[in-house]
């Protein structure tokens, strides 16, 4: 038997399960040439006859076929002759097999307890294209609570099914492959206040298997032991944990070295990461997640605020408050007031120390109602003067001192004070 090839029972099961009754759904996503060739098959209805459909993806190009049962053998036999590295999910109403082909050539196997689902044969309508659809996500959803036993999304967790998917599309349309810290085609990913990972695995599993990007490392910063202590077993039960990593600090207190340390640079090599992402870090988190986007260097910062109280403590008591003292008396309205004017702030001083940035709505408020987005790229030019001065009229206006500038000290004084 050859290297990387099935053994022939296991190559028997696989065509009875898929050809058999109760077939639900096959994937297989395999490396090939520095990126991920994604295989699917499913049983539809077609102008009431049972056919199967095929979908194939490659970086963003992906086909769709339908086949009849004799292309549908045709095809699996194609799909279990693929070499090389590849992981197969078979679905059927008795049960899931898993098929993990490693680097090195070795097979592993293993079989879901029998069930007893009912198998239905979908419609020809295509399902809608969600990047946790891009590659096989069950044992993911599975492992971070999003999915039930079976697969199927929870109905409590839907809305933070939405948010991940919405978020690593931001993700997928923007960052680009570079060399990194890690060598070349490396991408390193800080996650701030990454809480039970449910985002900092997902995109760990979402660049390296749907985009290709090689050599993926993410960090998780979080605060909190038992948060912490669940996250790393859940990347070990991914067998994911060297490449998904968790530190227990106070991210005020997680800098270059701690960040060095995480992702195991030689010699203590300074570490830019690629991409600094926050989902909802409560209040000064936000900010504090920006700062360090800047002060690493990072060529990408994407943060999703979540309650903002820190502005609404000072700005009562300015003078500029007055004419808006009917409008603060009201507490939704001056919060609703005050989430604006914070994230105005914020995403003015971003564009002041050198960052592209947008505020965009990256999700539908039904999936939650903080659903904004900092969107930031590196690549212009810090300190420029149309920036610092929208920055400095608006501030002086509210006669208050956002914390993120705070925070930044020196780095963002040194632009302000040029003009102020």
């Amino acid at each position: 038997m050859q290297r990387y090839e099935l053994e022939e029972s296991l190559k028997e099961e696989i065509r009875a399960r898929v050809l058999g009754a109760g077939f639900m759904k096959l994937v297989q996503s395999v490396r090939r040439g520095g990126g991920v060739f994604r295989i699917s098959m499913r049983p539809v209805e077609i102008g009431g006859r049972r056919m199967f459909q095929a979908e194939m993806s490659e970086g963003r190009d992906t086909r769709v076929k339908n086949l009849d049962d004799a292309g549908a053998a045709e095809g699996l036999e194609e799909i279990i002759a693929q070499k090389g590295a590849r992981d197969l999910h078979l679905m059927t109403a008795k049960g899931d097999l898993h098929v993990r082909v490693t680097k090195k050539g070795h097979v592993l196997v293993s079989r879901s307890a029998e069930m007893d689902r009912v198998a239905k044969t979908q419609p020809h309508d295509r399902v809608k294209d969600v990047p946790l659809g891009r590659f096989d996500s069950t044992a993911l959803l599975r492992a971070i609570g999003i999915a039930d036993g079976s697969g199927a999304v929870r109905a409590s967790m839907r809305g933070k099914y939405d948010q991940i998917n919405e978020f690593l599309r931001v993700v997928g349309d923007s960052v680009r492959p570079a060399p990194g810290p890690g060598g070349e085609g490396g991408f390193v990913a800080v996650d701030c206040g990454c809480g039970k990972a449910y985002l900092t695995i997902a995109l760990y599993f979402y660049l390296s298997e749907a985009l290709g990007f090689e050599n993926v490392r993410i960090v998780g910063v979080d605060r909190r032991e038992d948060v912490v202590a669940a996250a790393r077993k859940t990347a070990e039960n991914l067998d994911v944990a060297d490449r998904v990593v968790f530190a227990e600090a106070n991210l005020a207190d997680f800098g270059a070295k701690e960040l060095a340390a995480a992702v195991g640079a030689d010699g203590g090599a300074t570490v830019r990461p690629d991409l600094v992402c926050s989902l909802h870090a409560c209040d000064t988190a936000t900010d504090e997640a920006l700062a360090k986007g800047v002060e690493w260097g990072a060529r990408y910062v994407f943060s999703a605020p979540c309650c903002q109280h820190e502005l609404q403590k000072t700005i009562s008591g300015t003078g500029a408050a007055a004419p808006f003292a009917g409008l603060l008396r009201q507490s939704i309205l001056r919060e609703r007031l005050c989430d604006i004017l914070t994230d105005s702030f914020r995403a003015m001083l971003m564009r002041v120390m050198g960052y592209k940035t947008q505020v965009i709505e990256f999700v539908s408020p039904g999936a939650t109602a903080r659903n904004i987005m900092l969107k930031c790229e590196s690549g212009a030019k810090s300190g420029q003067p149309g920036p610092v001065g929208e920055y400095l009229e608006l501030r002086d206006y509210w006669k208050v001192v956002p914390w993120l500038e705070t925070r930044l000290g020196r780095l963002v004084e040194k632009h302000l004070s040029r003009y102020g």
